[in-house]
């Protein structure tokens, strides 16, 4: 079998792309209230949940990882969102606007995906989805503790880039969970 991730990202990305779409219109851009420190304890939230459901022997809610990877990539591209739109204080954006950002988050992710992947060789496809969960959580624990230091790093990369990641690694786990 040939891996194409170019098109399994494509894929992943437009099922995501789809349920934000359909959330915008049911609430609109409510998001847009929520501070950089609330978005990453949702993400959080989900990272959370996501290793709970792996680990558990018995569940009470029937229902599987995936929904809770395709949250964390909405809500890291709307924290992208957000920090592109920091001094906007418009609360209810225009759905053609939301969607116009969200595409121009995903197709800046996908780029950066499409590189790494290159320089790493796919070493992702080897990874199990327990290990991008426990990366996930590694990377928001980081943004906080850069939320925490008001943003300032002194090698590391950004919130930016953390917010990235997660979107790549939840797609990576997404295409394995889908590849099952």
């Amino acid at each position: 079998m040939v891996n194409n991730t170019s098109a399994q990202f494509d894929a992943q990305i437009k099922h995501c792309r789809e349920i934000f779409e359909k959330k915008t219109r049911d609430y609109g851009t409510s998001w847009r209230v929520l501070r950089p420190s609330s978005l990453t304890d949702q993400l959080f939230i989900k990272a959370q949940r996501i290793q709970t459901i792996e680990e558990a022997t018995a569940k009470m809610v029937d229902e599987d990882e995936r929904s809770e990877f395709i949250g964390l990539i909405n809500y890291a591209i709307i924290g992208l969102i957000q920090m592109k739109l920091k001094e906007e204080k418009r609360l209810e954006l225009k759905e053609e606007e939301a969607l116009g950002f969200y595409d121009a988050e995903a197709t800046e992710i996908k780029t950066l995906m499409l590189a790494k992947n290159h320089d790493y060789g796919e070493a992702w496809r080897d990874m199990r989805v327990s290990s991008f969960t426990d990366l996930i959580l590694m990377k928001l624990l980081r943004i906080k503790q850069i939320e925490d230091n008001k943003g300032k790093t002194l090698i590391s990369e950004g919130i930016d880039a953390g917010y990235r990641d997660i979107v790549n690694y939840s797609i990576f786990a997404l295409i394995k969970l889908n590849e099952k």
